[in-house]
């Protein structure tokens, strides 16, 4: 109850003109920031960070936050309508949100389902940390390298068999992630790893040029390669509706995302806590935990339940990353980290007695987060209807539009022709693993994980001094390698019946 007084006496603060103006542009810019690719939300909050240096504290973090948490929406745009992601936490979106878009011709119904499993997500995240934020942020202190190490594994058992029903693709696909990231320095003693002589590979593959030409590229080179693609784009564009009233999902539909959405936004959460997770593991993450439920469709070929679990869980763990940078101190991601610089600046000191020293200014800022979720999601709806008419504009357009704005996105990540260069190399090889039906998705969920599992394992052992035990007699440790030890046997064990069954036949 004294949670919920000081969340009302939090809404006073956010509720001023001023404070609503900044939740309002930060939701604006943010949408924007998300749907361009290359950009996110990390250049975003540095781009504007300098320009709050004038504001008052609790304005300027209204406007960073909702920016920040409005990105979340914005990246879904161009991966549902164009298959780029505009944010790394997107890239699971475009799975499901373009087959919906195009090969079912339900556009406004695939951006409704990211906008309202995005509120859902984000909501539940925010009422979270609302009355959990400081014993969440001390549960993620307690996930040290081991915890992570557990986690991550399972993350990984699950992306071999993510896309597709051939394990033997997911897993060789999943490998070959794994040895692209492990291209470049080594992150704990700086050795340089399959550089080839080659400076640019010291720093390893950039990852927004290589998921921007991997899903988005690929797409350019299949639309160009398919002669019959303009008769096909027209077709889909005929019979689009361009009306919010004609975007509005069904009964059904909504049935069939609250589930995956209420899932996913429990588990974003706790990954957005977790030291290093970020809103893009949370999205990988609550794709892969839906694949273990049932769908009404096969995920990966437009199923409302795949856009609905990513969605949701990289909303809320954007919402769940505010927890141990306000009651800690300790940024979860990139972008947090900025915003830790921020409140520096602005001569505030995160930790334990932020919530008490700074009732005004934290509980103005978890009270803007609601306020940001409901402009944003207003907004959203708002542009759907000139969203949905990217999808009318004949082929022999889209192709240059398109190529552009891969081209512009990886050189913005990047500031180099090497950023470009690696685009179209991922482009070409996205395309030719698509046409041999290797799924794409697990070789960008392995590549995002990697290097952080290599990083936490790593570290655990140095603390183990090379030791096994570690992983089993920290009891956090303990129960995730048993899950994960599960999740490897079950389909062994279940093949092994499947065949004492026939034998028994």
């Amino acid at each position: 109850m004294e949670n919920i007084g000081l969340l009302m006496h939090g809404f006073q603060t956010a509720l001023t003109l001023q404070n609503i103006g900044a939740a309002l542009l930060g939701a604006v810019l943010g949408l924007v920031v998300g749907a361009m690719p290359g950009i996110g939300s990390l250049a975003g909050v540095a781009l504007l960070l300098p320009l709050t240096y004038k504001f008052d504290p609790t304005t300027a973090i209204i406007m960073l936050g909702a920016l920040y948490y409005s990105n979340m929406y914005g990246g879904s745009f161009s991966a549902i309508l164009l298959n780029i992601p505009g944010d790394s936490p997107a890239v699971m979106t475009a799975l499901d949100g373009y087959p919906m878009a195009t090969k079912k011709k339900r556009p406004g119904q695939a951006l409704m389902t990211a906008n309202m499993s995005s509120f859902i997500g984000g909501t539940i995240g925010i009422c979270i940390l609302t009355f959990m934020g400081p014993a969440l942020a001390d549960l993620g202190l307690k996930f040290g390298p081991s915890e992570m190490t557990a986690v991550l594994l399972i993350a990984m058992t699950s992306i071999s068999w993510l896309v597709g029903e051939n394990p033997t693709k997911g897993v060789v696909i999943t490998m070959f992630g794994i040895l692209l990231a492990s291209m470049g320095m080594d992150t704990l003693s700086g050795a340089p790893r399959y550089d080839f002589g080659n400076m640019y590979l010291l720093g390893g593959i950039p990852f927004t040029p290589f998921i921007i030409g991997t899903v988005g590229f690929s797409q350019v080179i299949s639309l160009v390669m398919e002669r019959d693609s303009d008769a096909s784009r027209k077709e889909a564009g005929s019979g689009m509706k361009l009306s919010i009233r004609g975007s509005m999902l069904t009964g059904h539909d909504f049935k069939r995302l609250l589930g995956p959405a209420l899932r996913s936004g429990f588990l974003g959460t706790f990954v957005g806590v977790l030291p290093g997770a970020g809103a893009t593991t949370g999205s990988f993450m609550g794709y892969a935990m839906q694949k273990k439920f049932k769908s009404e469709e096969p995920l990966g070929t437009g199923a409302v339940e795949g856009i609905a679990s990513c969605e949701a869980a990289n909303n809320a763990a954007a919402a769940g990353a505010f927890a141990p940078l306000l009651a800690l101190g300790i940024p979860g991601s990139g972008t947090g980290a900025v915003l830790l610089g921020g409140l520096m600046m602005w001569g505030l000191n995160p930790g334990p007695l932020l919530f008490t020293n700074e009732p005004d200014f934290t509980w103005g800022l978890i009270a803007s987060l609601f306020l940001s979720n409901i402009l944003t999601l207003i907004i959203a709806l708002a542009v759907i209807p000139f969203l949905i008419k990217i999808l009318s504009v004949p082929v022999k357009f889209m192709i240059p539009c398109i190529t552009c704005v891969c081209v512009v996105g990886s050189y913005s990540s990047s500031y180099s022709m090497y950023g470009v260069l690696i685009m179209m190399l991922s482009g070409v090889v996205g395309y030719f693993l698509s046409k041999n039906s290797y799924p794409t998705a697990p070789m960008m969920l392995s590549f995002v994980l990697a290097p952080l599992l290599e990083s936490n394992m790593r570290k655990a052992f140095i603390i183990s001094g090379g030791s096994l035990n570690i992983f089993f007699t920290r009891p956090i440790t303990c129960v995730l390698m048993i899950v994960f030890l599960a999740m490897v046997c079950a389909p062994i064990v279940k093949a092994i019946l499947r065949k004492s069954k026939k034998a028994d036949k």
